[in-house]
């Protein structure tokens, strides 16, 4: 396992021997899409997931472009699902239908976005109790540290690694493990 804590760049990852299968299943999770549908990760099944806790009003917002271009590039091979969250500074404070319309304008989001969300506290998400509790996705106890976190799944539906804000969703760190 490779951690830098602080400010620097975090990876963290386990090698297989260390981690456990899930004890909850991925794909039996659900979440509100932004314009108000129910998505089940079902759907998700065979392919890989980054799923990312994201911001409009954040310094690392311009993310949003290299998430579109991941999601270009590698969308026969990954997911990209942008979970808007307003748990850090107050960076995201619009109602879903001013996110969307940012997204589309400014960045030309195509990939799966979702209702806002928590991703911390008494009011976190199904989806963020899962990526962040090691009794249920198998080794990782890391919740999101800023906007902008990153959480890969495997095509199996098992979480194999979480990337901080300053890893771009087009580094090597992402994309070799694509």
């Amino acid at each position: 396992m490779l951690l830098l804590s602080g400010f620097s760049y975090q990876r963290i990852a386990k090698k297989s021997s260390e981690k456990s299968p899930s004890k909850a299943s991925f794909y039996e999770l659900k979440a509100m899409s932004i314009d108000n549908e129910e998505i089940s990760f079902e759907q998700y099944r065979g392919k890989k997931v980054l799923i990312v806790n994201v911001a409009t009003k954040c310094g690392y917002t311009y993310q949003y472009e290299g998430m579109q271009k991941l999601n270009d590039l590698y969308g026969d091979k990954v997911a990209v699902l942008g979970f808007p969250a307003n748990d850090f500074f107050f960076q995201e404070s619009g109602s879903n239908e001013s996110i969307a319309e940012f997204c589309e304008t400014v960045f030309g989001v195509t990939f799966q976005m979702f209702a806002k969300i928590t991703t911390k506290g008494r009011k976190q998400s199904p989806v963020y109790t899962w990526l962040s509790d090691a009794t249920l996705n198998g080794w990782n106890d890391q919740r999101p540290t800023w906007n902008f976190c990153k959480y890969l799944i495997d095509e199996n539906g098992e979480l194999v690694a979480f990337f901080d804000s300053k890893v771009k969703p087009l580094s090597t760190e992402i994309t070799d493990l694509l």
